[in-house]
C-alpha cells in the first residue's frame, strides 16, 4: 500500500489523514474546496506539535504534512491503493460520494468506510466491487486511540479484511471484530447514552454540568455523555441517532429534540466553538 486516499477533511478526516502521516504513509486528503483543505492543514500541523503534550508521540509538524497532500474532489483518489470515506453521516451524501469513487479508483481499490452507524452492506451495494468494502469505525481523536471497529459486509472477503487489518496495525490501531448492524457496538450503546443524556437536560432535570459530572465523579469516566457529544460533534451525534431510528424502526432511539434545536443553531461543539459547552477557538 503506498498510497492511501482520505475523503473528506473534517474532524475525523484530518485524525486519520495524521494518523496515517505520522506512521509513514503517504496520504491523499480531498474534500470540496480549498478553504476547508487550508484549515485541516492548519489542524493537523497544531495537533502533530502539540502531539507529545498530549501524551502522544514526539512528532515535527513539518514532517507529517509533507506526507499529505491535498486536492479537491474524490477524483483525486483515482490512484489511491486504499480509501478511507469520512464524509458526514448523510446517506445521500455518502452515497454520491461512493458512486464517483467507484468510476475513478481502479478495481482493486479498497475502499474504507469509516462510520458510527451505517451498515456496510448498504455502502457496498451502490458500488461495482462490494468485495472491497469493509467498514472501520475509527474513534475520535484518532491518533489518540489505540483500536477501532473492523466491520465486514456481507460481501467483504477475508483478503479485503486482512489487507485491512494490516493497514490498521500499521496505523498503530488494535482492531475488534464486529459484524455488520446499524451503529455495530460502540455506537449502539454510546447514542443511546448521550441522547438520553440530553433529554435530561432538555426536561430540565439536570445541567449538562451536573449530568456529566455524575458520570466523571461515580462511574469513573474521564468525559461525561455531554463533554463526549461535543468532541465527536452535536450534529454527528444527531445524524447517527436518526440512523439507528430510521434502521430499527424502535421508538428508544428517538432522537432528542434538544439535539436538532443545537444542530440547526450551529452549536455543534467544539468544533463551533459553542455545544453543550462554550469553547476558545
Amino acid at each position: 500500500m503506498t498510497v492511501i486516499g482520505v475523503v473528506g477533511a473534517g474532524v475525523m478526516g484530518v485524525g486519520v489523514a495524521q494518523n496515517l502521516a505520522q506512521t509513514g504513509h503517504d496520504v491523499v486528503l480531498v474534500d470540496t474546496n480549498e478553504e476547508i483543505l487550508a484549515a485541516a492543514r492548519s489542524t493537523i500541523w497544531r495537533n502533530a506539535r502539540m502531539s507529545s503534550l498530549m501524551g502522544g508521540p514526539v512528532l515535527d509538524p513539518d514532517d507529517v504534512l509533507s506526507r499529505i497532500t491535498t486536492a479537491v474532489g474524490a477524483e483525486a483518489v483515482a490512484k489511491a491503493d486504499v480509501v478511507i470515506e469520512n464524509v458526514t453521516e448523510n446517506w445521500d451524501i455518502k452515497r454520491s460520494v461512493y458512486e464517483t469513487m467507484d468510476a475513478v479508483c481502479g478495481p482493486d481499490t479498497i475502499f474504507i468506510v469509516n462510520t458510527s452507524a451505517i451498515p456496510i452492506t448498504k455502502v457496498a451495494a451502490v458500488t461495482g466491487r462490494p468485495d472491497k468494502v469493509v467498514g472501520v469505525h475509527f474513534m475520535n481523536p484518532v491518533p489518540a486511540k489505540p483500536a477501532c471497529e473492523l466491520i465486514p459486509g456481507v460481501h467483504t472477503t477475508a483478503e479485503t479484511v486482512e489487507r485491512t487489518r494490516d493497514l490498521l496495525a500499521a496505523m498503530g490501531k488494535k482492531a475488534i471484530d464486529v459484524k455488520d448492524a446499524c451503529g455495530f457496538v460502540s455506537n449502539r450503546v454510546l447514542m443511546l447514552t448521550v441522547n438520553e443524556a440530553a433529554f435530561l437536560v432538555h426536561e430540565g432535570v439536570a445541567t449538562a454540568e451536573s449530568v456529566d459530572e455524575v458520570f466523571r465523579s461515580c462511574f469513573g469516566h474521564p468525559m461525561g455523555p455531554l463533554e463526549t457529544a461535543d468532541l465527536i460533534g452535536v450534529d454527528t451525534i444527531l445524524y447517527s441517532v436518526e440512523v439507528l431510528y430510521e434502521h430499527y424502526a424502535d421508538s428508544k432511539y428517538r432522537p432528542c429534540p434538544l439535539l436538532k434545536q443545537m444542530t440547526d443553531a450551529g452549536l455543534h461543539g467544539r468544533k463551533s466553538g459553542r455545544g453543550f459547552y462554550t469553547y476558545a477557538n
